[in-house]
């Protein structure tokens, strides 16, 4: 198997919603939009908001249930300002801010931000990992 992933798909309660919060305000490229799905492509992998009864559907599992999914969507910023700079833009979109940007431990800059479906999101500047 080839190291990667090609899709990242998020169940969202509004699909206009959440595809005007990915493309408005984070201004990620929209790919194709279909009736029940939109695409965005990052690179090599894209991203996916599908609604989310839909998505637990095709996955055979219970729609219903909230709280800490266990996971983390990360984005790298060139700049150490530009870490504030994005999780401004994004609340001013509808985003919440879960926790402001401040000095890592690990010599960067992160905070985090959570979109209009809850899912989670580290804004980052990494002075030692490369970024898009």
């Amino acid at each position: 198997m080839e190291p990667r992933i090609s899709f990242i798909t998020l169940g969202v309660s509004d699909l206009k919603r959440a595809t005007a919060f990915y493309a408005d305000v984070l201004h990620l490229p929209v790919k194709q939009e279909l009736a029940d799905v939109v695409f965005f492509e990052m690179g090599k992998t894209w991203l996916a908001l599908y609604p989310r009864e839909l998505l637990a559907a095709d996955a055979g599992v219970p729609s219903a249930g909230s709280g800490f999914p266990g996971f983390a969507l990360a984005h790298n910023v060139s700049t150490e300002q530009g870490v504030d700079e994005l999780l401004h833009e994004v609340e001013a979109g509808g985003g919440r801010i879960v926790k402001p940007a401040k000095k890592a431990d690990w010599g960067g800059r992160s905070g985090y931000f959570a979109d209009p479906d809850g899912f989670l999101w580290e804004v980052a500047w990494n002075p030692n990992f490369p970024h898009a």
